[in-house]
């Protein structure tokens, strides 16, 4: 397939960093309402060297008309439906930048992404993930930033919490910038991993190079009733997570282990304090679903005692805050835990 690029002729003052080429691969499926916007939002970054790959995942609705529109200005995949890993695995094998962004379709990347991006670039690192700001379905702001940090977090930090607990402050996929030559080491991303690429990436990402933090709402996440973001919108979501942070943990070990890394703990999900959350959630909703054999309100109830103390980015007022939240939920009624549950996990709510 014939190369398409935004090539500018950079000035010098924006050498050597210019060099850097970007790829930014969207996967879609059924998105033709918000297409558009974010492959207008890819082209319009400012910086000399772009490349945009749409995936179009088997879409039935209007979305081959929106790729159409941009025909000579983007690189196009049409393929059967096949779900995301598969549709990004394709972008990825067709992408020539340097940095390569996943940009989910109906999100929006701020035209300086790039170039923040780029401001900060060195070998050795994995990743560099900016700041999201909620939006709703018509881009308008509201809520915190995510990840909502208070200050910004050093690589070996990243490093520290995530061989810890598997927790460390993140964007969700489209407010990373992953490296080249990290993505090589896995991909593609086989069928024995998550069905959702960033599920993969950002678990590996600190045990496979530097993670930098750029402190700047610089990508728009749009919330709306039929994304992923809503934990209640199909019945079995808790389990569902809970079974995709199994899944990482294994995904993790095994691509480690192939590499000839070091793993980390075993038992770290244990004390993964936002997983706790999904578990408390799956054990009052669903109990009869709940993925974790060996897993019950009890074992809950301690891991929520002990979520209060050790090392985390979490502070400790929040840590507390949780805690209670979970102890709470674990020993309520159901109609009340159930109520509290609805509140924690609103549609948007992290």
């Amino acid at each position: 397939m014939a190369q398409v690029l935004k090539v500018v002729e950079p000035t010098p003052d924006s050498m050597p960093a210019a060099a850097l080429a970007f790829s930014v691969i969207i996967a879609n499926y059924n998105y033709g309402g918000f297409l558009g916007r974010a492959i207008q939002s890819a082209l319009d970054l400012d910086w000399p060297i772009v490349e945009v790959i749409v995936v179009n995942d088997g879409s039935t609705d209007q979305s081959a008309e929106v790729i159409w529109g941009f025909d000579g200005r983007i690189k196009t995949i049409f393929q059967a439906n096949a779900g995301q890993r598969v549709a990004n695995n394709a972008g990825f094998a067709d992408a020539s930048g340097e940095i390569i962004i996943f940009l989910d379709a109906d999100d929006v990347l701020e035209p300086d992404l790039a170039r923040e991006i780029a401001a900060v670039w060195r070998p050795g690192v994995s990743k560099v993930q900016v700041q999201m700001r909620r939006v709703d379905i018509d881009e308008v702001p509201f809520g915190d930033l995510l990840p909502p940090i208070a200050s910004t977090p050093r690589p070996e930090q990243v490093r520290a919490w995530a061989s810890a607990d598997t927790e460390y402050p993140t964007p969700p996929g489209s407010g990373n910038a992953y490296s080249r030559d990290f993505l090589s080491l896995f991909f593609p991303i086989g069928p024995e991993h998550d069905s959702w690429t960033d599920s993969t990436c950002l678990a590996l990402a600190p045990h496979l190079g530097d993670v930098v933090t750029i402190p700047k709402p610089l990508v728009r996440y749009r919330l709306h009733g039929s994304n992923d973001s809503n934990l209640f919108a199909t019945p079995g979501r808790f389990a569902r997570e809970i079974a995709r942070a199994v899944t990482r943990q294994r995904s993790v070990e095994l691509i480690l282990a192939s590499l000839d890394k070091p793993l980390p703990p075993a038992d770290r999900l244990r004390r993964s304090r936002h997983l706790l959350q999904l578990r408390i959630a799956s054990l009052r909703m669903q109990p009869e679903a709940h993925p974790l054999p060996g897993d019950s309100r009890l074992t809950a109830l301690g891991d929520a005692i002990r979520s209060i103390f050790g090392s985390s980015f979490y502070p400790v007022r929040r840590r507390a805050i949780m805690a209670a939240w979970g102890i709470i939920t674990l020993l309520a009624p159901g109609p009340v835990a159930r109520r509290l549950v609805s509140m924690r996990f609103a549609a948007g709510r992290s």
